[in-house]
């Protein structure tokens, strides 16, 4: 059994859009595409029977391709993440579990969690005060009471 262009181009595009699973680099997936499209030209009688025809339609179509994947793909992977970590924290709010004298370190907790803390001003915070998380410090968070 002797296989037509056509099922060979559609084979290479899908073998192409299996390779980029593995290489997610919109490069393999731009093949895929122009290998497909490719394909579904070649059922053209005019295109048909022209292999050199074919290869020049697929590498006109990859190329048209991987430019648009490639403006696609920037924008996806462009988008900045938020915060991880302890730098998360900034922001959140929370409240006094310990005095935070002036000029000293008191804790706070935040989010189920109690974390040392000084106060943004070096001023007094009493327990029990709601706080904002303004920055962090080596392991300490860095607060201002919420009037």
């Amino acid at each position: 059994m002797q296989l037509l262009p056509w099922q060979i181009w559609m084979m290479l595009g899908i073998g192409f859009i299996i390779i980029e699973i593995f290489d997610p680099a919109f490069f393999f997936f731009s093949l895929g595409i122009g290998a497909i499209i490719t394909s579904l030209l070649s059922l053209i009688p005019i295109l048909g029977n022209s292999v050199p025809l074919q290869i020049l339609i697929f590498a006109v179509l990859s190329f048209i391709s991987f430019l648009f994947m490639r403006k696609l793909g920037k924008k996806l992977l462009s988008k900045p993440g938020g915060n991880t970590n302890v730098y998360a924290l900034k922001g959140q709010n929370g409240f006094v579990t310990k005095e935070i004298p002036a000029e000293g370190k008191g804790y706070v907790k935040i989010g189920g969690e109690e974390w040392p803390a000084i106060e943004v001003e070096n001023k007094a915070v009493e327990l029990g005060a709601k706080v904002v998380v303004e920055g962090i410090e080596g392991n300490k968070v860095i607060v201002r009471k919420i009037p």
